[in-house]
């Protein structure tokens, strides 16, 4: 048991390495377009008391604070949880606050919220079955739970296979796009919902500037991106940007030397259950 604790703790230890490498308040800047379109489709009817999880940079929480609702965001990287902090504070926003914390152990009150969510963040956590209990132990029974999670079958997914055909994913945890699946995402809500609704989206990505330029950009920015080409040699980075710019070349649908790729995602949608 001890070493099971252990290992755990090595492992969230190295994925919040992973997430505080690059910036990913840089990184959203290109992502705000679609966080936006997230947050329209699932019609968040202020005022209320939101937790934005795995809230990043605060490009949701900020949002929705502006909107007039009583907003929370936790997450494991404390770079982030400082840059939303800055950002809240200088839109002179004071019904929102950061706090570093964990999706697996959210530090609030039973029922605390109206709307608990996460945008492309608590799917990362490495155990699938305390985040589906946490989530809806801190919302209020008939409360909203909503998430937004990449599919192993869109771009992102096959992005974050091509990654792992060069570095292998860490040990000891779930793929994170089976948070994408359907099936998978009902036996994980089944207990705690009494209402779900899930529907296939796609996140626009869209990038002033090339391919070659993107995954540069996600090399240099993006956590996950960043730690899988330091863990390699010269030829390997060699052979990992090969292949992630193929990936972009085939999802890229513009044609005037910028990139514009539809990402998909399932939009889950549920009610806490009384």
């Amino acid at each position: 048991m001890t070493t099971l604790v252990a290992d755990m703790d090595a492992l969230k230890a190295r994925l919040k390495s992973t997430w505080m490498s690059g910036d990913y308040a840089v990184f959203a800047t290109y992502l705000l377009d679609g966080a936006l379109d997230f947050l329209a489709t699932s019609e968040i009817t202020s005022p209320a008391k939101v937790l934005d999880v795995a809230c990043g940079a605060g490009q949701t929480a900020i949002p929705l604070a502006r909107a007039g609702n009583e907003v929370v965001g936790i997450d494991i990287a404390d770079n982030l949880i400082e840059a939303a902090t800055e950002k809240a504070q200088a839109d002179g926003l004071n019904n929102v606050r950061f706090e570093v914390g964990d999706a697996e152990d959210l530090p609030y009150n039973d029922g605390s919220f109206d709307v608990v969510f996460s945008l492309i963040g608590a799917m990362f956590a490495p155990q699938p079955h305390l985040v589906a209990a946490e989530l809806a132990r801190v919302v209020r029974p008939g409360g909203r739970i909503i998430m937004g999670n990449w599919t192993p079958s869109g771009f992102v997914g096959q992005m974050f296979k091509t990654m792992g055909a060069h570095v292998p994913p860490a040990q000891g945890m779930p793929a994170p796009v089976l948070w994408g699946d359907e099936n998978t995402v009902r036996e994980r809500l089944r207990y705690h919902v009494s209402d779900l609704t899930i529907t296939r989206r796609f996140y626009p990505f869209r990038y002033p500037f090339g391919v070659a330029e993107v995954v540069e950009f996600f090399r240099k920015y993006y956590g996950p991106t960043n730690r899988a080409f330091n863990a390699l040699d010269a030829d390997g980075q060699a052979a990992l940007r090969h292949d992630l710019e193929q990936l972009w070349e085939r999802y890229n649908q513009a044609t005037d030397g910028t990139v514009r790729i539809e990402a998909e995602y399932l939009d889950v949608q549920a009610i806490r259950s009384e």
